[in-house]
C-alpha cells in the first residue's frame, strides 16, 4: 500500500531508532508492502523528520534484508525470499540456542515465573488473534534468557537478523501453528528449571525451526 498520508510525529531524544522503528513495523505489518517502491522525503513527510534519519534506517534496512536499495535510484521493499529466511532463521536459532545454554545456570525462580508470565500472555494472544500482542509476549519469553545470557555480541546478531524473519512470524502467529508455540515455551521453562541444558537447547530450535513450514 502507499505511505500513509497522515503524519506521525517522532520526538528527540531517540530520534534515529524511533524512525527505524516505524519503519521496521510498518515492513512487517504489511503498511508497507513487498515490491513498493518508497521515497525518502514521502517517508519523512509521514515521520515528521528530516531525510537524514529515514536514509539512516534504509541503510539498516537493507542490511537486515528488509528493503532493497540502489544508490541514486529507487528504495524497494523487499519481497519474502525464502533462501534470505531460511539463512536468517538458521542464525536466530542458533543465538537462541547459545543464549539457552550460556544462561540455564543462572536461572532463578523469578526467571522462571517471569517467562511463565510471557508464556501466558503469548497464549492469550494466540487465542485472541492478536498478533502484534503474541509478538511482543514471545519477544518478553525468549528475552528473559538473552539478557541472562549477557552476551552483547549474541544479542547485537539477535538485533540484525530477527527482523528478517518477523514477517514468517507474524503469518505464525495468525494461524492455527502459532498455537504449538505456547507448549514448546511451556516444556522450555520446564527443562530450564531441572537445568536439563541440552534438552532445553533442543526445544529452543524446535521453537524456531516450526517457521519453515511457511516457506
Amino acid at each position: 500500500m502507499p505511505v500513509p498520508t497522515r503524519r506521525t510525529d517522532i520526538r528527540p531524544p531517540l530520534l534515529r531508532q524511533g524512525v527505524h522503528a516505524q519503519l521496521q513495523t510498518a515492513i512487517i505489518d504489511g503498511t508497507l508492502a513487498p515490491g513498493e517502491v518508497v521515497r525518502d522525503q514521502e517517508l519523512a513527510s509521514w515521520l515528521g523528520v528530516s531525510r537524514t534519519p529515514v536514509r539512516e534506517a534504509l541503510l539498516k534496512l537493507a542490511d537486515a534484508g528488509l528493503v532493497e536499495a540502489t544508490p541514486g535510484r529507487s528504495t524497494r521493499i523487499a519481497a519474502i525470499d525464502p533462501a534470505a529466511i531460511r539463512d536468517a532463521q538458521a542464525v536466530v536459532a542458533a543465538m537462541h540456542r547459545l543464549a539457552v545454554t550460556t544462561a540455564i545456570a543462572q536461572v532463578t525462580p523469578a526467571h522462571l515465573a517471569e517467562m511463565r508470565a510471557a508464556n501466558e500472555r503469548f497464549r492469550a494472544a494466540i487465542e485472541l488473534g492478536d498478533v502484534e500482542a503474541a509478538l511482543h509476549a514471545d519477544d518478553d519469553f525468549h528475552g528473559v534468557l538473552v539478557e541472562l545470557a549477557g552476551n552483547a555480541a549474541l544479542a547485537a546478531v539477535l538485533d540484525q537478523f530477527t527482523p528478517a524473519i518477523r514477517r514468517l512470524e507474524r503469518l505464525r502467529f495468525a494461524s492455527h501453528a502459532g498455537r504449538g508455540s505456547v507448549d514448546l515455551h511451556a516444556r522450555l521453562v520446564d527443562l530450564c528449571q531441572a537445568g536439563e541444558a541440552t534438552a532445553a537447547a533442543d526445544v529452543s530450535d524446535r521453537t524456531w525451526d516450526g517457521l519453515q513450514a511457511l516457506l
